[in-house]
């Protein structure tokens, strides 16, 4: 947990989706517990998936008093994923991908994007998303990548610290639910099975 520099991260400035006032990220966490959930993009199938499961827990977070807040690294594909309802939280922009570099979020390149993205957990959620009808496109900067940020009230402590190493990672609810000490009433969606018709997003 001590890779992350609450201090210096907190200073960052993130752009509101709903008035497009500026915040410091620290003022997310000032008042209560927060979950940050940093997409890759807006269009990629499998954030919008990941949006839709961690959202299964917004009622529990807001019970607690917990924010469960998205923040993206570009504004392209935001009108589609806030029509589409994936995320049950507030979205944030990070135009300057100030966040995403000083939590270490990594870049893909042209040699190991397609490597990255066409693996199997990449698939298997993809396979997942599309059962469900969460569709995806290739809108905006393919060569991000995201992670998850939990960050205690008043920026007391990192409760979580998460970074994907491909596209196809993420944190499962019940680690979310055990780092912030609170029970949750929602089942987990299945981690599909991988078929040959499947094709990353």
């Amino acid at each position: 947990m001590s890779e992350v520099n609450l201090t210096k991260l907190g200073s960052n400035v993130l752009k509101s989706t709903v008035d497009e006032e500026s915040v410091t990220i620290e003022s997310l966490w000032r008042e209560r517990a927060v979950v940050l959930f940093f997409l890759r993009r807006f269009g990629c199938q499998i954030c919008r998936w990941t949006a839709a499961e961690v959202s299964k827990l917004e009622a529990d977070l807001k019970a607690k008093d917990i924010a469960l807040i998205g923040i993206g690294p570009e504004e392209t594909g935001l009108k589609e994923f806030k029509e589409g309802g994936f995320l049950k939280g507030d979205i944030y922009i990070d135009e300057k991908k100030k966040c995403y570099k000083d939590l270490g979020f990594k870049r893909y390149n042209a040699l190991n994007v397609m490597p990255a993205a066409l693996g199997k957990k990449v698939r298997d959620i993809a396979s997942k998303a599309s059962a469900q009808g969460i569709q995806g496109n290739f809108s905006g900067d393919l060569l991000q990548s995201g992670g998850m940020l939990i960050v205690a009230k008043g920026g007391e402590k990192v409760l979580l610290y998460f970074k994907q190493e491909t596209p196809g990672d993420y944190v499962p609810l019940e680690d979310i639910t055990k780092a912030l000490g609170i029970s949750a009433s929602v089942e987990a969606g299945e981690r599909p099975q991988c078929n040959d018709d499947v094709c990353t997003r």
